[in-house]
């Protein structure tokens, strides 16, 4: 016999996103139920998180859980193309707020995070699959099976769907939409590094660019006590013409950049090479009856400039209070309230991405002398406060990258005739 049971707030997934909004809600005073597919601890890239986290993390009281993970601190970010090298201090920056922030495991993180909202009350069920979904404005239910073969429906009053690359509810409401960005595939995976160069600082995550093809980029993500994600970007066919697998692709990719060859010289590989292909995703609307659409589950750009956790984290902390709202009897306005200034934040690192992949960001970024105030207006979007619109480059983006970046063209043109 299928179990039925209900609940104030029923949540899918259990990663960034769904603790926030768990651990928000069951401080609050309402019953909340997390199912989720996975079993934690479970790997996940996503693994250099903003500044603009760590005010997202206080707000839903998991801070602390976080602090104890004892994470390698970041404060900002470096970029290398052939020689050329650049670093940006998330410290210096135009926005107020946080200035340092963590490189992460995420198996560790999360499920820091989510036992933190257990703590607080929420019900977390791991190994659990959502099959299906019936939107309504009052009573919306969803029904799941785990791992065990078992069924069960789920009423709840509100559904927060934080899935991420899963998309439950985009793809049960039929609400996917084709990205605006190309597709592209990523090879990666985690080593123990044997960095000892003076040049490199483990306070950053290193974004390098590839010597021929200005479109393929890597990162490197270093960890405590001496492991490191690294992985690069590219398009299937750069990918394809790199060698016979995955772990000779991503190995020659990466001795093709100067840098990154001398720097992982002595790596070793911990994990087998993984591939996520086509990522970026977007949806239609990230919300309906009776539920909200969180961080990947809705839209998801590119992992250039690491801004899924921000996003899945702003998303929790913008929805929670509104559920709370509705579920004492206010009439939300979801739309206004909830998707419009998150897709504005969106929209803000969308520009950063395509400023990247069409060459306008690195020509700014490798600019030898930026204007300081510049430099900090652009620092604070990449720490992540993509939603300070009294920063030009929030406010304005595509005409302030695209100004800037003809400035630096120009005096490119009269420094190298």
């Amino acid at each position: 016999m299928d179990q039925h049971d209900t609940t104030d707030v029923a949540i899918i997934g259990a990663g960034p996103s769904g603790a926030a909004a768990a651990s928000w809600l069951v401080r609050a005073g309402y019953r909340v139920r997390v199912l989720e597919r996975s079993h934690f601890p479970r790997f996940s890239i996503g693994e250099s998180l903003l500044p603009q986290c760590m005010p997202y993390l206080d707000a839903c009281g998991l801070l602390a859980a976080a602090e104890a993970g004892d994470f390698q601190p970041k404060n900002g970010a470096a970029f290398c193309r052939g020689e050329a090298y650049a670093s940006i201090d998330f410290r210096d920056k135009f926005s107020p707020g946080p200035g340092t922030t963590w490189q992460v495991e995420r198996a560790d993180f999360d499920q820091r995070l989510i036992d933190a909202a257990r703590a607080a009350g929420a019900d977390v069920d791991f190994g659990v699959t959502v099959t299906d979904f019936r939107a309504d404005a009052r009573q919306p239910q969803l029904d799941y099976t785990t791992d065990g073969g078992e069924r069960g429906t789920l009423s709840a009053r509100f559904v927060l769907d934080a899935s991420g690359y899963g998309r439950v509810l985009a793809r049960l409401e039929a609400l996917d939409k084709p990205s605006s960005l190309p597709t592209r595939g990523a090879l990666f995976t985690h080593v123990e590094d044997r960095i000892e160069a003076a040049e490199h600082d483990r306070e950053k995550i290193l974004i390098g660019v590839h010597p021929r093809h200005a479109d393929v980029w890597y990162w490197l993500i270093p960890f405590r006590h001496g492991r490191a994600s690294v992985g690069v970007v590219a398009s299937a066919k750069v990918l394809a013409a790199a060698g016979a697998d995955d772990d000779e692709r991503l190995w020659t990719l990466i001795n093709e950049e100067p840098r990154y060859a001398r720097l992982l010289k002595d790596a070793t590989a911990v994990r087998d090479v993984q591939r996520l292909q086509g990522y970026s995703a977007d949806i239609t609307r990230l919300h309906g009856p009776g539920y909200a659409v969180l961080g990947n589950a809705g839209e998801f750009l590119d992992p250039v400039f690491s801004s899924g956790v921000t996003i899945a984290l702003d998303s929790a902390v913008r929805a929670a209070p509104l559920v709370a709202r509705q579920l004492e009897g206010e009439n939300v306005d979801w739309h206004d309230a909830f998707e419009q200034p998150l897709r504005r934040g969106v929209a803000t690192f969308r520009e950063f991405v395509d400023a990247w992949y069409d060459g306008r960001l690195p020509r700014i970024i490798f600019h030898p002398a930026q204007p300081a105030r510049v430099k900090e207006m652009i620092a604070s979007v990449l720490a992540g406060y993509a939603w300070d619109a009294t920063n030009p480059f929030v406010a304005a983006s595509r005409r302030r990258l695209n100004s800037l970046a003809e400035r630096c063209a120009l005096d490119a043109e009269v420094t190298d005739p």
